[in-house]
């Protein structure tokens, strides 16, 4: 969807880390290090720094203040996460940055721009060499990693 510029990622290189080392555990270390180097590399734009001293007045868990600290570095307008939980709206909301969980976003993007969500996930699938080769198998995953009203919507427009 990024690369649609549907919307503009922003991570910092502790996020980058983070996830890498999170997605170690479910794929190979060499998996995970290429899937954040890719990332990393389609959007070099997208790598917020300087954001150090924000972080001791960030008021969400002590463990994920720098991901609030990057989001307000990086001036976005949204931060997904699945853990809302460790990011509560009240301590996001002095920075006017909406915490939506993975499954709202991208029913944001399916009602905003409809015909670019199915175009994307469209190619996706079609892009996969390996299962799911449909759209329908690419909607099971995002089911299945925490977009399941997503995946229903999508399927009901279908």
């Amino acid at each position: 969807m990024a690369e649609a510029e549907l919307y503009e990622p922003l991570w910092s290189a502790e996020i980058l880390e983070e996830l890498r080392r999170n997605i170690a555990d479910k794929v190979s270390a060499e998996m995970a290090k290429a899937l954040v180097e890719t990332m990393a590399g389609a959007f070099p734009d997208s790598l917020v720094a300087g954001y150090g001293k924000l972080v001791p007045a960030m008021t969400n868990d002590p463990m994920d203040r720098h991901v609030l600290a990057a989001a307000v570095r990086g001036q976005a307008h949204a931060l997904v996460t699945l853990n809302v939980r460790d990011c509560p709206a009240d301590s996001a909301d002095p920075y006017e940055i909406e915490v939506l969980r993975p499954d709202d976003f991208l029913l944001d993007l399916l009602d905003l721009a409809p015909v670019d969500v199915f175009t994307v996930l469209g190619a996706q699938a079609q892009s996969y060499r390996r299962e799911p080769r449909d759209v329908h198998g690419l909607l099971d995953r995002l089911a299945a990693g925490g977009a399941p009203q997503f995946a229903a919507e999508f399927r009901r427009r279908l």
